[in-house]
């Protein structure tokens, strides 16, 4: 949808962890991707781009007038140095729009090497005033991450008092994390995988109770409850109903947290951001609501339950989700779609669906509406009851076109 408003038109930035991510993201009405490589990533433990496929994928964005912004946030070490500046060099010839780095070391070996590479400081530096994003700016950066503890009046502050050419991005929905602008050593120490490399194991999400030292094998629940208790288990971030106050704010660009999320996340969280950004730029009233489907949304991917984090004062209330590690999720992607021409639509087949089920379709920008399956086609033009088999090939009757790439999706009894 096209600005019609003269209302400030944010970013919205989305992950992209390989090119089927991508591909979402680009479908979907992202306006830029964040994604990583093999080495200096914080994604390390999810999908990357690996070899040429990184060219490729710029290639493909930049051909969408999508930015690509390249994750760089690691804390590497002594031997690690060395490889940096070869990285740096071929990221900036094939065109990366930005580089996300944590580290001062590496911020000074970005302006060294490809001085005209804009560089974004990492949420993980924690810039939680308007002195801190001064600063990084003087040393080159174009935009800083801020940390997700700050309210929006703190953020409105730092908008006032930074640099008018420095952007700020902020993240509005997904994982929370325990620790401090995600500077963790838990997973390190119980595990031996570094958060802070980007091998976290995610050990804040597991189920813990007390033990005293001298009563060797008995458990003490944190809590009264008999299971024991998810302390340290967050809840997810959840801004879709507050774009009116993010833009107030002066956040430049809105950051969706996936680091090891679906391809289907990826695309219904753009879609719904994407939505609800449009529909409120292209609003002419005084009481903006958001449209109730936008927001049912975040509701059919796997999330835990939702949170509007540090922006509206601290969370003490609703911070921590005490009785279960767990993720809802309550829809399953039936196929995704391949062709249309009005009559049939082809797809691919990603979960088991049959006769007479009830599929919800979600083409990009629109409100989803309802399929019942009355007939399917497998590759030979046999007509079959079910679809039970991922990645077959089939036909659906539907008299509506849809855009290919669009969703199919089934509720979970």
């Amino acid at each position: 949808m096209q600005k019609t408003t003269d209302k400030f038109y944010p970013e919205l930035l989305s992950p992209a962890g390989d090119a089927e991510r991508l591909d979402a993201c680009l479908l979907y009405g992202a306006d830029a991707a964040y994604l990583g490589s093999d080495m200096f990533s914080m994604r390390a433990a999810a999908p990357n781009f690996h070899g040429d496929e990184l060219e490729k994928a710029v290639k493909k964005a930049h051909e969408k007038n999508v930015k690509v912004y390249m994750t760089c946030n690691t804390l590497p070490r002594n031997s690690e140095i060395s490889f940096l500046e070869e990285h740096l060099e071929y990221w900036f010839s094939i065109g990366i729009d930005a580089v996300i780095v944590a580290d001062f070391g590496v911020l000074d070996i970005c302006k060294k090497v490809a001085p005209k590479l804009p560089v974004h400081i990492s949420t993980q530096a924690g810039i939680v005033n308007y002195h801190s994003a001064e600063v990084f700016y003087n040393l080159g950066a174009s935009r800083v991450v801020l940390a997700r503890e700050l309210s929006l009046d703190e953020i409105k502050e730092i908008a006032v008092k930074k640099p008018k050419e420095l952007e700020l991005e902020a993240f509005v929905h997904g994982a929370m994390c325990v620790s401090f602008s995600g500077r963790c050593l838990l997973s390190n120490y119980l595990t031996g995988r570094d958060a802070n490399r980007g091998e976290c194991a995610q050990p804040c999400r597991w189920e813990y109770a007390l033990m005293e030292k001298t009563r060797e094998g008995q458990y003490f629940p944190v809590n009264q409850d008999e299971s024991g208790t998810y302390i340290l288990n967050s809840r997810d971030m959840c801004m879709i109903e507050h774009i009116p106050e993010l833009i107030n704010a002066g956040i430049d660009s809105f950051k969706i947290e996936g680091r090891a999320k679906s391809s289907y996340y990826a695309a219904v969280i753009t879609n719904a951001y994407r939505a609800a950004i449009d529909e409120y730029l292209n609003f002419d009233g005084k009481d903006y609501k958001l449209s109730d489907w936008i927001k049912n949304e975040t509701l059919k991917v796997s999330y835990r339950e939702y949170c509007t984090g540090f922006y509206f004062g601290s969370p003490s209330q609703d911070a921590q989700i005490f009785y279960d590690g767990g993720y809802k999720r309550e829809w399953d992607v039936a196929a995704v779609v391949i062709d249309s021409d009005g009559e049939f639509i082809t797809v691919e087949q990603r979960n088991k669906f049959v006769i007479s089920d009830e599929l919800e379709a979600l083409e990009p920008g629109k409100e989803p509406f309802k399929i019942t399956v009355t007939e399917i086609y497998n590759e030979n033009n046999e007509a079959v009851c079910q679809a039970p088999h991922p990645m077959e090939i089939l036909k659906i009757k539907c008299d509506k076109k849809l855009v290919k790439g669009s969703l199919l999706r089934k509720q979970k009894n």
